[in-house]
């Protein structure tokens, strides 16, 4: 029946207006009800049909939209695929169906010469001759950021998850994913998001960032336009005959840095608030108080502000830099449950920060909290601009601030060269250039990982004798097998050497007499640790020795609570010496330093929040 169906169908002797009930070929339904006709084959676009010279089309502008890549060697299926897609996306993508795995990597290199960009790979698994995670393999180099789907039927489910670790895939789907509207759009939706987040950074309105390479402040401001996802492009007035130009045409053309808007404003040497609100980051709240305020959009303020806003608290988060936090500036987090590919801090905090506002929470940025007060039945949260922001509770989410190290010109050389965490915005920068990654935790990994994809060689300097004594399994296999990373195990740096940038680091083997061996680079991305960011707190609250804030059982000490608590019941569990107050993720004190214990615990700090509240 399937292939009497298949030649009768490809064969199109079925009179277009004939109605037809719904087939199942190759695992998908074929037809639309009656309304739609019969005629569900694959639309017959050719490559040269695409983007043959000279040629016109009835969409004049399909050649400038992104392109959809379907590839399946059933044509049924083919056809099933590019009618659910074409719905759906056709307004803003090309769709482009392909019947055989090497035409679909031809067709990528083709499209490749003609500068056009694809968006999505739809590929389906069991094909002859190349086989659909081949296909996505062999066009991993092409288009890098281009979103991949494997079709799978039910018994390739390793063949997936190989596709992952080898051929970047971001999902797999097993056939049949009828109805489309719940079990495929919503997946393509998700990565579609991903991808114009990246693809955003390079639109053609982006920004202008004009400056030095070296001068300390451009690599803050690269920082802090990356991790809140603005498109901007740096231009070097040194290097750069474009910055030149640009230089020139200003009114001040030596008040650097100096950034040019897409609307033609332009901001000189701005502070993060003016930047911030430049480019459309809200900055301020209209709301004279709230029921919950949040310090901090790292992964557990993001947690709290989205069961506080989703159950009803009127809920305030403020956010010093970017929302996401550290883990926002992870390339690569592999191992956060519910993300069998792994997800970047970057697209994780832009899910988390829409997910929170669209249920209600209100996030501000370049928001730098200094001080902290009781006013009953307030706490007042004091800002660097004299702002003060009132609410009836308060979670302090502040995460950690980078360790520095004492070791001589990283300081001098700060933000010219050196940079203390991932510096996102630093990492192309470096193409074909050398580089040091200070650290051996997990977060060295992953900055070692990314910047390998740019850089010519990444040494990694790390105190232990084994890569693995602070690193997760996974990423020391992935370092080891990344050829361009030269691991410096059972060694230190002891000076960093330049002028006015770094241009070469000593290393020395622990505890040895040997003489310390010069490296030449060009930058040093340090990763030692952190300490909690409570200086803010200016004594309001019980912290540990270290700074970590007090919560809970650790309020006790030889079974006795601490003087500060003025109430008759005792502290609930993620709250402060100061009623009302309460403390999540990193800053706490006996946290776990993971992105789901995080996230575990902003959400469970509602609990709480709504006991207290049902006290007063």
């Amino acid at each position: 029946m399937e292939r009497l169906v298949r030649d009768v169908y490809a064969a199109g002797l079925h009179p277009p207006s004939a109605p037809v009930p719904y087939l199942m070929i190759g695992m998908h339904r074929l037809a639309q009800p009656p309304t739609q006709g019969i005629d569900q084959r694959p639309t017959p676009v050719a490559m040269s049909d695409i983007i043959r010279p000279g040629m016109t089309t009835p969409n004049a502008s399909a050649s400038t939209r992104p392109v959809m890549l379907l590839v399946d060697d059933d044509v049924g299926v083919l056809g099933a695929i590019e009618r659910d897609m074409r719905a759906r996306y056709g307004e803003e993508f090309q769709i482009l169906p392909i019947s055989r795995g090497a035409e679909a990597i031809a067709t990528t290199r083709e499209l490749k010469r003609r500068g056009s960009e694809v968006a999505l790979f739809l590929v389906d698994q069991r094909m002859p001759e190349v086989t659909g995670l081949e296909v996505l393999k062999a066009t991993l180099a092409i288009f890098p950021d281009a979103k991949r789907v494997l079709l799978t039927g039910y018994a390739d489910t390793q063949v997936a998850i190989a596709g992952i670790n080898e051929a970047g895939l971001d999902h797999y789907l097993s056939k049949p994913w009828d109805p489309p509207e719940e079990t495929l759009y919503p997946v393509i939706d998700d990565l579609l998001d991903d991808w114009r987040a990246v693809a955003r950074m390079s639109a053609p309105d982006a920004l202008q960032l004009l400056g030095h390479r070296w001068a300390p402040e451009i690599a803050e401001f690269k920082d802090f336009l990356m991790l809140n996802q603005v498109p901007y492009r740096f231009l070097d007035v040194e290097t750069d005959p474009e910055a030149a130009e640009l230089q020139a045409a200003l009114d001040h053309p030596d008040a650097l840095p100096t950034i040019v808007l897409s609307d033609g404003r332009v901001l000189e040497a701005p502070d993060r608030r003016t930047l911030a609100s430049a480019v459309s980051l809200t900055v301020a709240t209209e709301n004279p108080y709230h029921d919950l305020m949040i310090i901090g959009a790292g992964p557990s303020g993001l947690a709290a502000a989205v069961y506080g806003a989703s159950e009803g608290l009127s809920t305030l988060v403020v956010e010093r830099w970017a929302a996401g936090g550290q883990a926002g500036t992870s390339s690569r987090i592999e191992n956060y449950l519910g993300f069998p590919n792994g997800i970047s801090g970057a697209d994780l905090a832009r899910r988390a920060g829409a997910q929170a506002t669209r249920l209600g929470a209100e996030i501000i940025t370049a928001a730098e909290v200094v001080s902290v007060q009781q006013e009953e039945p307030m706490r007042v949260v004091t800002l660097a601009d004299g702002r003060q922001l009132r609410g009836r509770c308060l979670l302090v989410a502040s995460g950690m601030t980078v360790r520095t190290l004492p070791t001589p010109g990283l300081d001098r050389l700060r933000g010219s060269g050196v940079y203390y965490g991932a510096a996102p915005g630093e990492a192309k920068e470096y193409s074909g250039e050398k580089v040091a990654v200070i650290g051996g935790a997990n977060s060295a990994g992953q900055a070692a990982l990314r910047l390998a994809q740019y850089a010519e060689v990444v040494y990694m300097v790390v105190r232990a004798a084994d890569l693995g004594e602070g690193m997760s399994h996974y990423l020391v296999k992935q370092i080891e097998a990344i050829p361009n990373i030269e691991l410096l195990l059972d060694s230190r740096v002891t000076e960093v050497v330049g002028e006015h940038r770094v241009e070469a680091m000593l290393v020395k083997r622990r505890g040895s007499d040997d003489e310390a061996v010069e490296y030449p680079i060009s930058g040093v991305f340090v990763f030692v640790g952190a300490v909690p960011h409570t200086d803010f707190l200016g004594g309001m609250l019980d912290l540990s020795e270290d700074g970590f804030v007090l919560t809970g059982p650790s309020l006790w000490t030889d079974g006795v609570l601490t003087p500060r608590w003025p109430l008759k019941r005792d502290p609930y569990f993620l709250e402060t010496s100061v009623p009302g107050i309460f403390s999540a993720g990193d800053v706490r004190y006996g946290s776990i330093r993971r992105v789901a214990a995080a996230v575990g615990s902003g959400g469970a700090s509602l609990s709480f929040i709504h006991e207290y509240l049902g006290t007063l």
